[in-house]
């Protein structure tokens, strides 16, 4: 063990980029797998009678530098405990590196003392820097001013200055700081110091490490991403600034992301009054705060191929909202995120004709289609605040038609006013429910508009059958009607009113009229096989009453 001389300042050569290049979350490469062997050895080192017998035994099985300061780093990361009573009364501390051995516990001086002492033991330079930190009860948008509130530690490794906090790799105190918790944190480990600095801003400001270096009152503004932005492999949010003001009562975020992501949010701990939508890489959120004020606003994230249910909040913004959009008000059947996605293209639902979250529509009819990628068979239903739509009218003012591996969806709107098209899928194979797989806002202005459902159908209605016309689930009473429907594979098509009318077969289609007086209802039934005389019933019509 040799002492080590007396450390070079940070120079030319250690400093990088700012802002980060989005390259790696270290300022070196670091396999973690070469560390897995070494990493579990040093948890279950326990010498607490020096912190030369410590040193010596982890060393055991370190060769390189880069090892020795790992072996080091992972030891204290699950061994010394953050003091949460001491922290409160500071006379009683010590933060010399034997007591912090001895007691297992410390602040943040005490791990930076003793990372430091460990590592002149080993014969690595190692700096215990101090700074003011984004850390326990930081408040946005706060400014910094006084004594440094925070301790971490420069190790000088392969000819450069790198950065690590084991005071934060540790774990997490509870926001009452009366608990911690040990919870390892790989992120404070030789993090690049473009990310670093994002929490840390050292007294000296050489220990940046950045070119450019930043002033205070930058750190200050700028957005505070905590470890699991940047652990969840996002890249940036937009905008960069902690506080948003509203405009015409909209305030739009961004986020980026390397990968497919999933996100959620809550606004004053609601997600009620926005509208998300999922990106291939990353999201976008639209809110509409319905009251005036500052709001605080939440963004969650978890991988997209995470089994449990876990999202961490990886941003916090607060919203001043200066006016409200009252047309901005959601259904609360609303259901985030908003509109199809990579996420939907997963579950079959390929080539949307409506990519964006927001369908309007003057008549109040629409149609969307789909191809779908996988042998499902697909439920919707439509839903309001303001309308008192049966379950069976929710399914009715919307029509499945599907060509090949093609599906619409036709809507009819039974009144204006904003509605939510949800939509849900199954396995055909699959003999259980429905799975809730995304959904749309639509929304309709018109005041006049006023649909009525489409005909009732039944099982034996096949789902690549097409109604021409009418689509109408009401027909208007004492009228000639139209019929025109697309069916094959059956005998006879029979449409029965007061009297019973033969459809006829042209070209792929089955048509005919009917007359609808002295009926209040009318239906459509079909001869399967012509040798049979039993008809089922396919579709029904209503009449309109005089």
């Amino acid at each position: 063990f040799q002492r080590t001389e007396a450390p070079r300042p940070p120079g030319g050569r250690d400093l990088h980029a700012y802002p980060w290049d989005k390259s790696s979350l270290k300022s070196m490469p670091v396999d973690l797998q070469q560390f897995e062997k070494l990493d579990a050895y040093a948890l279950k080192v326990n010498v607490k009678n020096s912190v030369e017998e410590l040193v010596k035994a982890l060393l055991k099985q370190a060769r390189t530098d880069l090892e020795k300061v790992r072996a080091i780093w992972m030891w204290i990361c699950h061994h010394i405990e953050y003091d949460v009573v001491g922290y409160h009364n500071k006379s009683q501390l010590s933060n010399k590196p034997m007591d912090v051995l001895q007691t297992g516990k410390s602040i943040c001086e005490g791990y930076a003392g003793l990372f430091e002492q460990m590592c002149s033991i080993a014969g690595i330079q190692c700096m215990k820097l101090s700074g003011y930190s984004k850390g326990y009860g930081y408040k946005l948008g706060q400014t910094f001013a006084g004594d440094s509130d925070h301790a971490w530690n420069a190790v000088y490794l392969d000819g450069r200055w790198h950065l690590l906090d084991s005071t934060w790799g540790s774990g997490a105190v509870d926001d009452s700081f009366t608990k911690f918790t040990f919870r390892y944190n790989e992120f404070y480990f030789l993090t690049h110091p473009a990310l670093f600095i994002n929490n840390h801003f050292p007294d000296n400001s050489n220990w940046q490490l950045l070119k450019p270096t930043l002033t205070l009152k930058d750190f200050e503004n700028n957005m505070l991403h905590n470890s699991n932005f940047y652990t969840l492999g996002l890249l940036s949010a937009h905008p960069e600034t902690a506080v948003i003001q509203t405009v015409n009562g909209k305030a739009s975020i961004s986020v980026d992301s390397r990968s497919a992501t999933l996100f959620t949010f809550k606004l004053q701990g609601t997600d009620e009054h926005g509208l998300m939508t999922l990106k291939k890489h990353g999201m976008k959120l639209d809110v509409y705060p319905q009251k005036t004020g500052s709001h605080k606003l939440q963004i969650f994230a978890k991988p997209s191929k995470a089994s449990e249910d876990v999202y961490n909040c990886v941003l916090e913004y607060v919203v001043e909202c200066k006016s409200v959009d009252k047309a901005m008000r959601f259904p609360k059947d609303l259901h985030q995120p908003v509109g199809p996605s990579w996420f939907t293209e997963r579950q079959g639902f390929l080539r949307p004709s409506h990519p964006e979250p927001v369908i309007h529509t003057n008549d109040g009819r629409c149609a969307l289609t789909f191809t779908l990628g996988k042998d499902i068979s697909v439920f919707a239903s439509l839903h309001s605040d303001n309308s008192s739509l049966t379950e069976e009218m929710r399914r009715r003012h919307i029509m499945q038609i599907h060509r090949g591996n093609q599906i619409e969806l036709k809507i009819h709107l039974p009144h204006a006013g904003n509605f939510v098209l949800k939509i849900y899928a199954k396995k055909k194979s699959d003999p259980g429910n429905y799975d809730y797989i995304f959904n749309y806002l639509i929304a309709c202005l018109n005041t006049e508009v006023k649909w009525p459902a489409f005909p009732q159908s039944y099982t034996k209605w096949l789902e690549d059958y097409e109604i021409l016309e009418p689509l109408s689930g009401l027909l208007p009473a004492n009228r000639n009607v139209q019929f025109k429907l697309k069916m094959h594979g059956i005998a006879k098509v029979l449409v029965q009113a007061e009297d019973t009318y033969p459809l006829t077969q042209s070209r792929g289609c089955w048509e005919g009229t009917c007359n609808t007086s002295g009926c209040r209802e009318v239906f459509v039934m079909v001869h399967e096989n012509a040798n049979h005389s039993f008809y089922s019933h396919v579709l029904k019509y209503e009449v309109e009453t005089q």
